[in-house]
């Protein structure tokens, strides 16, 4: 397993791409508050589903991979698949607050 990159060793691809996956995060938990606020206002379970799929498509990946990668040694392999899981489930949560019976 390769050594955990520093901020001050870091170039400058490495930093935008630890900020642009951030800001996804940040964005998507922004977005799934709002759905959030619209399921407590309206008491519509779709918008619990879509806010749900959101977490998990954009801040639970995030999460996935800085705590795999901060406190375990796990190969990229394992954090990578960990990510897509969350992902996956997350577009689910998503579709079913479009398709699904409510």
């Amino acid at each position: 397993m390769s050594a955990p990159v520093r901020l001050d060793e870091a170039t400058l691809f490495e930093l935008l791409t630890v900020a642009s996956l951030f800001l996804v995060a940040i964005f998507g938990t922004l977005i799934a508050y709002q759905a959030y606020r619209g399921y407590r206002r309206n008491d519509a379970p779709s918008m619990l589903y879509l806010a749900g799929g959101l977490l998990l498509l954009t801040l639970c990946p995030f999460l996935v991979n800085v705590v795999i990668t901060t406190v375990t040694d796990l190969e990229q392999i394992v954090t990578a698949f960990l990510e897509n899981v969350s992902r996956l489930f997350g577009l689910l949560a998503i579709m079913y607050s479009l398709y699904g019976q409510h």
